[in-house]
């Protein structure tokens, strides 16, 4: 045996041993990427499951809305559909005693009882409800002091004390409609009403019951009237009434919409002489357009009008604005009142900020008499420029 033959005998174990273990990395490498593949399926098959699942929800026909119309026995009811269908159908125990107009679902197919539906309700007419009262009190408005008076025995008292109008064999008022010039303080008197009734507070403008289509704004005055039943004691402003309380005409256009909200609301101010608890309150700007039938007894019953204030109501109003400025000593506010004939609240309101403004401007702490008399100069140039305008447009 030569040296070349005895080398390869040694070598030949070794060769082995490594080809052994190259096939035994090869073989886990191979189980891994199985393990990876299996895991790979199992995810592909809860995909196919979630798939199947969204393609069946896709595909279900839709259920159809009925309305109970008629109570035939505790399995059998009558239902309305929206296309005005009649159907006798079935129904489960499981539901229990159902009311007439309630509302529920069917098979499109069968017609079979699906479950109940809860009632419809407007969601713009709940989310005019204030839940907490209006922090405006009476002591916040300067002069109307007959306004406030009549409001408190007209309004408050049928509220909290709805006894001693049942004792005098009376029924309270059930509306009151507040006419003025813009920022007289219309609405500050009904939030004040309402704060001092601690009653639920509902107010709307009437813009927002004039709709565009047909029945949708006497609907929302049913709801809001319904929903200030549910709430009471409670109070239904409607701001700017004019807008949907104008006076009826032989139009054929788009008022046609906003007449029969304003027959609705006519038929709501009516309907609910045994609902006490609930005072509906107005404000409107424009009385000499306010359709006759809204302004008759037993609707309004109390048409109050709000005035420009007087010098000592406008002195209270300027006090009032001003509490919380820091202010100079020396003001005058009697002469500051003195220099504003003719301006509402609001207006005042507008002078105490434009003197405020005018301390900042000029980077001084206080505010001065003289930062007052530049404010009533600024806001009497604006009026004039309106009035200008309003001429001439």
């Amino acid at each position: 045996m030569d040296l070349f033959d005895s080398k390869k005998k040694f070598s030949e174990p070794i060769e082995m041993s490594d080809y052994l273990f190259s096939l035994e990395r090869q073989l886990e490498g191979e189980k891994t990427e199985k393990n990876v593949y299996v895991a790979r399926v199992t995810q592909l098959e809860l995909e196919v499951q979630q798939l199947k699942k969204q393609l069946e929800e896709l595909t279900k026909p839709a259920f159809l809305v009925a309305v109970v119309t008629e109570l035939i026995n505790e399995s059998q009811v009558i239902v309305k559909s929206a296309n005005g269908l009649e159907f006798l159908v079935e129904l489960r125990p499981e539901l229990g005693l159902l009311e007439v107009g309630e509302r529920l679902t069917l098979n499109q197919r069968t017609l079979s009882v699906i479950g109940k539906l809860p009632s419809a309700k407007d969601m713009h007419v709940h989310s005019m409800e204030v839940i907490e009262k209006p922090k405006i009190t009476f002591e916040q408005i300067g002069g109307l002091t007959d306004e406030i008076r009549e409001l408190e025995e007209i309004v408050i008292l049928p509220l909290l004390y709805p006894e001693k109008f049942d004792a005098l064999g009376i029924e309270m008022p059930k509306g009151i409609l507040l006419h003025g010039a813009p920022g007289t303080g219309k609405t500050l008197l009904a939030k004040a009403v309402a704060n001092k009734a601690n009653a639920t507070f509902i107010s709307l403008t009437g813009s927002q019951l004039v709709k565009k289509f047909i029945g949708e704004g006497a609907r929302m005055v049913r709801e809001m009237f319904a929903l200030a039943s549910q709430k009471k004691p409670s109070i239904i402003f409607i701001d700017e009434l004019d807008a949907v309380g104008a006076a009826r005409n032989d139009s054929i256009n788009g008022d046609r919409e906003v007449q029969r909200t304003l027959m609705q609301l006519l038929a709501e101010m009516d309907g609910f002489t045994e609902k006490n608890g609930v005072c509906v309150m107005a404000a409107t700007n424009r009385l000499d357009i306010i359709d006759s039938a809204l302004l008759r007894p037993g609707r309004f019953d109390r048409i109050i009008e709000t005035p420009y204030p007087n010098e000592k109501a406008r002195t209270k109003i300027f006090e009032i604005h001003s509490k919380k400025m820091n202010l100079n000593t020396g003001i005058d506010f009697t002469e500051l009142s003195a220099k504003t004939e003719f301006f509402s609240g609001a207006d005042i309101k507008a002078v105490c900020i434009e003197a405020a403004l005018t301390s900042l401007r000029e980077n001084k702490e206080k505010v001065s008499m003289n930062d007052f008399l530049k404010g009533i100069k600024k806001i009497k140039k604006e009026e004039k420029n309106e009035n200008e305008t309003k001429m001439f447009s």
